[in-house]
């Protein structure tokens, strides 16, 4: 038997160490009453008998008097004060529970704070293809709203999109973007009504955190896009400040018809081909006749007029590039907190002005606006690899790569920065990995051919600039131009002039750059006439000439006086 030394209460079963009223550790047999009151000091707090255990929820009054004996010799305890502790013991173990189990709360997996996400395109269930513009348009809308969350890992539209058409669990979609949650949505339109139904899913558990109808008119497909982008980013994060809110929030028109226009252009922007961006030129430009003060569709209409120049090479700088700049200045001047519109301002800076400080200061703001704007980060490198800052170069590219890991762009372009950066073997490895990605991607060809060319395996470069003629729709100057460097460079003399000879013919009917022609002369030698070419491209102040530090089939051409001072007047450093 163990009795409590404390409250004297026994226990038969001898498992217990503590007991059960005070906690107090028991101890082996029975404890006499008389034995511990003689073993305390005078002054030691006295507890009750076992005659007042008998009500056991009874007060217990403490004293420090001593003992008393009556005349009757029975030893008369004094009354006790109420023991704490007995209240003590419970307390602290409930609150111990509570602890544990809010612990488990802020700790368990379910409710641990998103810090990454990816939205899937949202599936177009209205059975009208014409409705796909608003389907892709919610999604990448919501995508740059969810940005503006502060330390919110958000995948940008093109690693998302690659997954359109395809059924991929949660589970898969998490590793594969390294995400905690994917936000699916399905949109059907009937006439004038909208229905939208998302779900936020997590990607470890694949249990579905939130999800919910939205039923509107289209009438308030401007709102509704306002109101979906607060739900999600409240399930999201647990509280934001009322400044991220109205960041989260930000209409940039109340006009639908502005909005809707806005949102095909971007459709068909995101085509990346010719008739794709003259498309959403018109219908930028028509949205911005809806709502001149509309600043996402002003930025939208400089990156139209300026991917007809790169990637697409259909337009002349000059001509593009001024409408471009002029479009972005508006975007600025109208919303200054614009992180696209900065992007759009920094790119006409760089590539067109070459007025190397502005263009940094505007594109460090844009990614501050929106670090998740893997475009921000693509063109910066770019501007850092024109400027010889390689080491910086390489993790702005890996950066904007990180955010939209299957981007077929983004990919090349990193394989492109190592091939400035004289990293042919890194090139090579990074230029395979986005053929295994797409084979029929046509602007990664023209990348291999280059890598080749400087690893002197000029046979694979002539096919591989061959297959990007055959791949680009209605073939490319820009390849053409590429392919008679490599027959230069290879001996092929006759063959390189011969393409000379059908480049100056197409440039009768369109765009062809005199960077790229120059180029050629460079792989044939012939010094003064690659100089011609350059100072043409000059005049037409080609955006190519920004790469000629790094661009190595100019190396012949170094050392000339005449190649310096290109340089100083183009700002590059020397």
């Amino acid at each position: 038997m163990k009795r409590c030394p404390e409250c004297r209460r026994d226990y038969y079963d001898d498992t217990l160490g503590f007991c059960l009223e005070d906690g107090t550790p028991l101890v082996q047999g029975s404890v006499p009453v008389n034995q511990a009151a003689s073993d305390e000091p005078a002054t030691a707090i006295l507890h009750a008998t076992d005659a007042a255990r008998e009500a056991p929820t009874r007060a217990q009054i403490h004293t420090t008097e001593k003992t008393a004996v009556l005349p009757s010799g029975i030893a008369d305890v004094p009354q006790k004060g109420f023991d704490k502790r007995l209240i003590a013991a419970p307390i602290l173990v409930a609150v111990i529970a509570l602890g544990v189990y809010l612990g488990y709360r802020s700790f368990s997996p379910t409710t641990k704070q998103i810090e990454s996400i990816a939205v899937m395109p949202f599936v177009n269930e209205s059975g009208n293809a014409d409705v796909e513009y608003l389907s892709d348009g919610m999604t990448e809308t919501l995508i740059g709203s969810l940005s503006q969350i502060p330390n919110l890992n958000v995948k940008a539209r093109s690693s998302v999109f690659r997954y359109k058409g395809k059924e991929t669990d949660a589970r898969t979609l998490g590793k594969e973007l390294n995400v905690q949650a994917v936000l699916n949505g399905r949109v059907v339109k009937r006439g004038d009504d909208l229905t939208l139904y998302v779900e936020l899913v997590n990607t470890t558990t694949e249990n579905v955190l939130w999800k919910a109808e939205y039923n509107r008119s289209m009438a308030n497909l401007v709102s509704l896009q306002s109101e979906i982008a607060l739900d999600v980013s409240g399930k999201l994060k647990n509280k934001l400040s009322g400044a991220d809110e109205a960041k989260v929030a930000k209409k940039y028109t109340d006009n639908t018809e502005a909005y809707e226009l806005y949102l095909r252009g971007r459709y068909f922007l995101n085509r990346r081909t010719q008739a794709g961006a003259e498309k959403a030129t018109d219908f930028f430009q028509q949205a911005l006749a809806k709502d001149p003060n509309d600043a996402l569709a002003y930025a939208g209409l400089s990156d139209s007029y300026t991917s007809l120049i790169f990637p697409l090479g259909a337009a002349a700088p000059k001509d593009a590039m001024f409408k471009a700049k002029e479009a972005a200045m508006r975007a600025v001047a109208i919303d200054n907190s614009l992180g696209e519109a900065h992007a759009s301002l920094a790119y006409v800076t760089f590539f067109y002005d070459w007025d190397w400080p502005a263009a940094e200061r505007d594109f460090k703001r844009a990614i501050e606006l929106n670090p998740n704007n893997a475009d921000a980060h693509h063109w910066y490198s770019h501007y850092l690899m024109a400027q010889g800052r390689i080491e910086e170069s390489l993790v702005q590219s890996k950066q904007a790569l990180e955010l939209s890991p299957f981007d077929l762009i983004m990919n090349v372009h990193l394989a492109w920065h190592y091939l400035y950066a004289r990293q042919y073997d890194q090139a090579l490895e990074q230029i395979q990995k986005t053929v295994e990605m797409d084979r029929n991607f046509a602007q990664t060809y023209p990348w291999i051919g280059l890598i080749e060319e400087q690893r002197g395996r000029h046979a694979e470069a002539i096919a591989a600039f061959q297959e990007a003629i055959r791949l680009f729709p209605g073939g490319s100057s820009v390849a053409e131009a590429e392919l008679a460097h490599a027959y230069a460079t290879s001996g092929k003399r006759e063959e390189a002039q011969k393409i000379i000879l059908k480049l100056q013919e197409l440039a009768k009917h369109g765009y062809v750059s005199s960077y790229q022609i120059a180029a050629i002369y460079a792989g044939l030698g012939e010094k003064d006439q690659t100089f011609a070419w350059l100072e043409k491209a000059y005049e037409e102040r080609s955006g190519d000439l920004v790469n000629l530090n790094a661009d190595q089939r100019f190396d012949n051409l170094r050392r000339d006086q005449r190649f310096a001072d290109l340089v100083r007047r183009v700002g590059l450093p020397k």
